[in-house]
């Protein structure tokens, strides 16, 4: 009797796990993960583990590169390994709203952003064990980049978005 009152009370502890487990949402697709630096190439290119949502995978990964470019130009790269600049190359404060229709243009999609970054660094594991969250019916994807930091800041010269 005794035994059967203790194997009740494990079958109802591990079904409560079960539903408790169960009714768990899944926010870590709703989290802003930043930026990491993965290291710096001779060129001054950066490596960088760059994040992005979207309503699907290729979504998430287009959104992953244009963030790593972003945060190239405005924030510099904190997060990771300290060889890359941690300096931005854009100083001036508010630059992204200031020149609004400039970057609007820039980021837009297959826009000139795609000359200053590539996946090559990306490798076939990561791709399959790749970083994916997920939250409801939008995908985050972690994915490695690199940014071309020496001609993103030649073609902002260029277009007179900062001074020499």
């Amino acid at each position: 009797m005794k035994n059967k009152k203790i194997g009740t009370l494990i079958f109802v502890f591990i079904a409560m796990i079960g539903f408790a487990q169960r009714q768990q949402k899944k926010i870590a697709g709703y989290y802003t993960y930043e930026t990491e630096c993965m290291g710096v190439e001779l060129d001054g290119s950066q490596t960088l583990k760059s994040w992005g949502s979207g309503k699907n995978r290729f979504d998430a990964v287009e959104q992953a590169k244009k963030n790593g470019v972003r945060d190239v130009l405005f924030k510099g790269i904190v997060k990771g390994k300290n060889e890359c600049n941690q300096k931005p190359v854009i100083f001036e404060v508010n630059a992204q709203e200031n020149h609004e229709d400039y970057f609007n243009k820039f980021f837009s999609d297959e826009g000139p952003y795609t000359q200053f970054v590539s996946m090559k660094d990306e490798s076939l594991m990561p791709k399959l064990l790749k970083d994916k969250k997920k939250a409801g019916s939008e995908v985050t994807e972690g994915v490695i980049v690199r940014v071309l930091r020496a001609e993103l800041k030649k073609k902002m010269i260029e277009d007179k978005i900062i001074n020499p």
